[in-house]
């Protein structure tokens, strides 16, 4: 194919997406009005199967396959990362120098992580009921654990962040979203329809049906993945400040 072939190619693509596109707009509700099919719809469907948050609904259940994709993009860029900050064979990284932390900080630090990570798997927890959810909870909940980081030491973190158990971890969570759609079409239904379980009672932590796995999937896999990103971004960071300092 040549470079003509591959313009035309291009340009007739464009050309019809955007009259796709003109049209779609046209059809589009007043901008004000009190015409809102979808958003209608969404509550509708959310409160039909027990879930309090409109937002974790159309997250986790009407649009539950555009969340596996979001999900998908995360673990790769953990994936990649991973593979670009990999350490050589012909690397060597001493362990880090214990650093002073000034006692204002150290407490306030320690203080506050427990807090903290309490704080992100609540979000996580109460996701299909109050504003929040999984990809929320999930950063809350791994910035907490660097809290440790400020207020004692590069060692100290590294000792309640084993990054091997969380990559396992990332890819468990991630593998935990796609059998729970799978679980689905064994039993008959669409993949990740949310058919698989009861509804349970409205306004509980029970309720939502696969809501609330979902979202805790979405949960841990974003919560190691942070983790994960984070470590191998320090430690190159402290690989740098030894070199800078010989």
């Amino acid at each position: 194919m040549n470079r003509r072939v591959r313009l035309w190619l291009v340009v007739t693509g464009g050309v019809g997406l955007a009259a796709l596109l003109v049209a779609a707009c046209f059809d589009l509700p007043a901008f004000g009005g009190a015409r809102h099919p979808y958003g209608a719809r969404a509550v509708r469907a959310s409160l039909a199967r027990h879930t309090a948050n409109v937002i974790s609904s159309v997250n986790f259940d009407q649009r539950a396959y555009d969340t596996l994709g979001e999900m998908s993009i995360l673990f790769a860029a953990v994936l990649g990362c991973v593979v670009l900050l990999r350490q050589a064979r012909d690397e060597h990284r001493a362990k880090p120098e214990s650093a002073e932390v000034d006692r204002l900080v150290r407490g306030y630090s320690l203080t506050v992580l427990p807090v903290a990570v309490v704080t992100g798997l609540y979000v996580i927890a109460h996701g299909q009921l109050s504003p929040g959810g999984g990809f929320q909870g999930g950063v809350v909940a791994a910035t907490a654990l660097h809290l440790l980081y400020l207020g004692a030491d590069y060692r100290a973190l590294e000792r309640v962040r084993p990054v091997g158990r969380y990559e396992v971890g990332d890819a468990l969570s991630a593998s935990a979203y796609v059998v729970t759609g799978l679980a689905g079409v064994l039993a008959g239904t669409a993949f990740l329809a949310n058919t698989l379980l009861p509804y349970g009672t409205f306004n509980t932590l029970s309720s939502g049906g696969t809501v609330p796995l979902l979202n805790a999937a979405i949960g841990m896999e974003v919560a190691c993945a942070v983790v994960v990103l984070l470590a191998r971004f320090l430690d190159q960071a402290v690989e740098i400040e030894e070199e800078s300092g010989k």
